[in-house]
């Protein structure tokens, strides 16, 4: 006899792990790739910053986000004259500013008639008369300390006040007290060196707050940074958290000064999109002037973005360090800022760095940051 061969049921145990293993697999398909979600999650802008250029309109017949220079006055005296330009052979001794010289002072005519060349010498004797800098080197024991990494100048005044830190072996609770290059400060049983100076920009993403450290343990700028250097740096000025963009870092607070204080007119340029679309009418009052509710403003450049078809997208050029202005100013028209996207700081911009990402400055870029005068 012949034995029958029977073939497995498809619906037994066999049958039933092929179905389930069936069934993972397409479970599998339906859920995104981990490159996808990466790829998601690293866009290089919320705004499309990489398509190409159109022409601009712009407000008067100027193109947004570009800075025009204008040449030099002719150099004229205090009196509205002309003069006369310098020939090779003179000889003159006098260093100028733009078009006028230094220390020059101007005169009026005395009533009483007094001889104005003693007069003058009195003047320009007096000018020179000033007390000279202190150029030694020596700086206050809280900044060594700040900028030696330890901690902030405030946290730095407590560690001194403490009896914790010592200069040359002297143990010093004297706030505002200075030190020179050649002083050995010591903390914690170690000698403190100087840090070195170090620069970094961050693209920052949203739902990110710009501060040190949060007692309600929110997400800072300074976790997308961790581990980026030893030193201990800090953001220049402020991003709000739904604000996106360049945000530079940095432990050299000379230029921190400079970056921030209104003094020196730092330009920011942001990229600004509305829930509705921008009104010709307010966008010349914009750039006109307005008045906030803490005075006056104005911006130094304000445009539709691209050919100007999209008029919820506007650019804006702007140097005033004001909490929250570029928002504030929409807002006083009825708008509401969907979108806040800081697109350069000064001379840097965030040009091929994507969303969340970081990097070192150059040093052309250190340099050109270095270059800031002071506005007369």
């Amino acid at each position: 006899m012949s034995k029958k061969t029977t073939r497995p049921d498809s619906k037994g145990a066999a049958g039933g792990k092929k179905s389930s293993e069936r069934k993972t697999s397409v479970e599998r398909k339906q859920k995104p790739s981990s490159y996808n979600r990466f790829r998601e999650e690293s866009r290089p802008s919320d705004f499309d910053e990489n398509r190409r250029p159109h022409t601009t309109r712009s407000v008067g017949g100027k193109p947004p986000f570009k800075k025009s220079y204008s040449k030099q006055a002719v150099e004229s005296s205090d009196f509205g004259e002309e003069k006369p330009a310098r020939t090779s052979g003179r000889a003159d001794n006098t260093k100028s500013i733009g078009s006028k010289p230094l220390y020059k002072k101007s005169y009026s005519k005395s009533p009483t008639g007094f001889n104005k060349r003693s007069s003058d010498n009195k003047k320009s004797d007096a000018s020179f008369s000033s007390k000279p800098k202190n150029d030694d080197g020596s700086i206050r024991l809280n900044k060594y300390l700040s900028n030696a990494g330890i901690c902030s100048r405030r946290e730095a005044d407590t560690l001194i006040t403490s009896g914790v830190v010592k200069v040359n072996g002297k143990v010093i609770t004297e706030l505002g007290y200075k030190i020179k290059p050649t002083d050995i400060v010591n903390y914690g049983g170690q000698t403190l060196k100087k840090e070195r100076p170090v620069y970094l920009i961050l693209n920052k993403p949203k739902d990110y707050i710009t501060t040190a450290d949060d007692p309600q343990e929110r997400k800072t700028v300074l976790h997308l940074i961790q581990g980026a250097c030893r030193e201990r740096i800090y953001p220049v000025g402020r991003l709000d958290r739904n604000t996106t963009g360049l945000l530079l870092f940095t432990n050299d607070g000379e230029l921190t000064k400079k970056l921030t204080h209104p003094r020196y007119g730092i330009k920011k340029t942001y990229h600004v999109e509305l829930d509705h679309p921008l009104k010709q009418t307010h966008l010349a009052e914009i750039s006109e002037g307005i008045e906030l509710e803490d005075g006056p403003m104005k911006v130094d450049v304000i445009a539709y973005v691209g050919n100007g078809s999209d008029k919820t997208q506007v650019g804006v050029e702007i140097h005033s360090g004001k909490n929250r202005i570029v928002r504030r100013i929409f807002e006083h028209f009825g708008y509401k800022v969907k979108r806040l996207d800081r697109v350069t700081f000064g001379s840097l911009t965030k040009k091929d760095l994507t969303r969340g990402r970081w990097r070192l400055l150059t040093e052309a870029e250190i340099g050109m940051l270095k270059m800031i005068s002071v506005k007369d």
